[in-house]
């Protein structure tokens, strides 16, 4: 079964080190200041040649409150007064974007996210997709896969009535925990009966699909409290669980310096929260999918991971990953073709370069022939726990086990742990390394060495 897991603590302490999440390789460290606008316009150009359909990710950066834990790229303001301003910059970059692209590229993919996307009013909402459906080929028959993150505190009926009509149909809820001690410690106070009522809308507005969003290690958390959030959240019956590993870097992220280091839980206890968050939600029938997200058998994930066809980009798992990435806003990725290229991350530089009608690229990476190979062997592992060598050495013409003769040895203690089955031709990630699949990724990251690890979380 795919969403077998063996939890072995042993293993577990041995292999829990920092490393990146591997929503795409090479990682955004590795981005660099020699790609510019006109690489991506180079990338689009090809794109348009190719007819490639489209996968879009438009960033809102806006948040009336600060949550202490986010590392997201965002503006706290109460002033929804700015959100036009970088509504009108966003609509020229959509049109710089556009015109270098063909109408008959189809967008199978949209997904807003921030920042808090619902921070930008009804008509201002009305507009941005308005000017989206003018520019891009977006579908109009429910059969994209059209999603928003939401804040249960910035939503209501109407709000979701209005985003269902604008043709979103699937949700993503950040609850993180139900415990309002944990809540005052963060500063995000959500009842819920809040998040129950934004569910509820998603289920009678007939969204395709709801994911909540969890997070374990946060201050004030403890294993019995976090299995209570869990118990209710599990009530709600999301099609998608996602259960994250708070990541504390107080020295990259400003606001993480409000949160006391003794009321972190320790080691142990985030351990025991995963564990049984892992045992609670197999008991209620979901799957695990990989890299903290569960799924119930029914989702679009679950049953792409049974047919070999799940992929990962940005968006993390996704059944988009062959379509080009456009991202749009401040501090947004896209992947087109071989090319990763990222917008500024300063909100002022950002819509200083659109008044002066340019795009604001700022840094990327176009992939080599080493980054498509290694690429493509993370990609399969994180995705379906397996690798059949002869289809990598098909791909690119090399022969595996010489190509990456320097990790044999690893390979081999991780085969004598039995967290993979190594043979001649495969690798198979058993069930006590499917918790632990981020540190075999990271042995294929050729980059990572020359890397300060303590910038990534730990595995687990």
């Amino acid at each position: 079964m795919l969403d077998n897991i063996r939890w072995d603590t042993d293993l577990i302490r041995r292999y829990d080190t920092p490393g990146p999440r591997y929503t795409s390789y090479p990682t955004a460290v590795q981005f660099n200041h020699k790609v510019a606008s006109f690489d991506l316009l180079h990338a689009l150009r090809d794109s348009r040649k190719a007819c490639r359909p489209l996968s879009l990710y438009v960033h809102v950066p806006f948040c009336a409150n600060i949550c202490y834990y986010c590392a997201c790229n965002k503006v706290i303001t109460k002033d929804r007064g700015r959100a036009l301003p970088y509504l009108e910059r966003l609509e020229r970059e959509i049109e710089l974007i556009a015109c270098h692209l063909a109408p008959k590229q189809r967008v199978e993919q949209l997904h807003f996210g921030g920042g808090t996307p619902t921070f930008l009013s009804h008509d201002e909402l009305r507009r941005l997709m308005g000017h989206l459906r003018k520019h891009f080929h977006l579908l109009d028959d429910d059969s994209g896969d059209y999603g928003i993150e939401i804040d249960p505190r910035e939503a209501d009926w109407p709000t979701m009535g209005l985003l269902r009509e604008l043709g979103f149909n699937r949700v993503s809820l950040g609850v993180q925990d139900l415990d309002p001690a944990v809540q005052r410690a963060v500063n995000r106070l959500q009842s819920l009966d809040e998040t129950r009522a934004i569910v509820e809308a998603a289920r009678t507005l007939q969204y395709r699909s709801l994911n909540l969003d969890l997070i374990y290690g946060l201050p004030k958390q403890n294993p019995d409290g976090f299995a209570r959030t869990l118990d209710e959240v599990i009530a709600l019956q999301p099609d998608r669980l996602s259960v994250f590993n708070y990541a504390h870097l107080p020295e990259r992220f400003m606001p993480q310096r409000r949160i006391r280091n003794e009321d972190l839980p320790s080691p142990g206890q985030k351990l025991e929260m995963l564990q049984r968050s892992s045992e609670q939600l197999a008991a209620a029938g979901y799957r695990y999918i990989g890299m903290d997200h569960f799924a119930l058998p029914h989702d679009e994930l679950a049953i792409a991971q049974e047919d070999g066809r799940l992929q990962r980009n940005f968006q993390g798992y996704t059944t988009h990953g062959h379509c080009d990435l456009i991202g749009l806003g401040v501090s947004a990725i896209s992947q087109v073709g071989d090319l990763y290229c990222q917008n500024t991350a300063q909100i002022n530089d950002y819509q200083n370069a659109l008044d002066a009608g340019l795009l604001a690229t700022e840094r990327g990476l176009l992939c080599d022939q080493d980054d498509r190979v290694r690429r493509a062997v993370i990609q399969q592992l994180i995705c379906e726990f397996e690798l059949d060598f002869d289809s990598i050495e098909g791909r690119f013409n090399i022969e595996f086990r010489g190509y990456f003769a320097d990790i044999w040895p690893q390979l081999q203690q991780m085969h004598a742990d039995r967290l993979i089955d190594l043979s001649e031709n495969r690798i198979d990630v058993l069930p006590a390394g499917r918790l632990l699949v981020r540190a075999l990724c990271m042995l294929f990251d050729a980059y990572l060495p020359a890397q300060n690890q303590q910038r990534f979380s730990r595995v687990i």
